[in-house]
């Protein structure tokens, strides 16, 4: 069980899980051609979203290792951080989501949405905890004003 200070599973690993679920659930789906185009598409802004978010924090000079979110050394609130406080975790669902549409399968989506339940409450909220701890009202400010994920402020 994870204390406060530690996560159950590092990010990476929890991926790894909900990518070989998928994996397994999938392996007699075969994709089309327009499952092909448009899961590459949605992988595509997936990885340029990851992307971007890490050059943001290199830029800020500040860690990206999810293990030690108290380490952070500047709270980072632009590029896609002004529009999501998690852009590296919605661009690893979705890259989980781009595989269960290039397998056309509806049920390969349960372990994306397992993914995203699994490191908002463990994860995202460890997380939380650090920064509201390290930068306080700054920190309060800006989760009251930018999503957790997208499109719900505040949490």
């Amino acid at each position: 069980m994870a204390t406060n200070n530690a996560p159950a599973a590092p990010p990476p690993v929890v991926l790894a899980g909900a990518a070989a679920v998928q994996l397994a659930m999938t392996r007699h789906c075969t994709p089309s051609t327009r499952s092909r185009v448009f899961a590459g598409f949605i992988a595509a802004g997936s990885a340029a979203l990851a992307g971007w978010a890490v050059l943001t924090l290199r830029r800020n000079d500040t860690t990206i290792t999810p293990e030690h979110p108290e380490s952070a050394r500047h709270l980072v609130t632009e590029g896609p951080f002004a529009r999501t406080r998690n852009p590296i975790y919605l661009a690893l669902a979705g890259l989980l989501v781009a595989h269960a549409v290039y397998r056309r399968s509806m049920a390969a989506l349960l372990p994306a949405a397992g993914f995203v339940a699994v490191i908002d409450r463990a994860q995202v909220a460890r997380e939380e905890r650090a920064l509201a701890k390290r930068f306080g009202a700054r920190y309060r400010r800006y989760q009251a004003a930018v999503p957790r994920w997208l499109g719900v402020v505040g949490r």
